[in-house]
């Protein structure tokens, strides 16, 4: 695993754990489920820099609006 792999596996439990604050009526196990939801969608993304960023908006939109 690389330096940036791990870098951002760490900010990804970041954005668990903001999210669980943010949504703290919501099962933790919902909030994992929608923040590696989001992630897979990134799978592909060639510049890893952001990903993180557009996890945690992607996650959030699918903890406010569930389908």
């Amino acid at each position: 695993m690389t330096r940036d792999a791990i870098n951002e596996d760490a900010a990804i439990e970041d954005v668990i754990e903001r999210l669980a604050e943010r949504f703290p009526r919501l099962p933790h196990a919902q909030i994992v489920d929608a923040v590696y939801a989001a992630r897979d969608s990134f799978a592909r993304a060639q510049v890893r820099d952001f990903v993180p960023v557009l996890v945690e908006r992607e996650a959030r939109a699918r903890l406010e609006h569930p389908i």
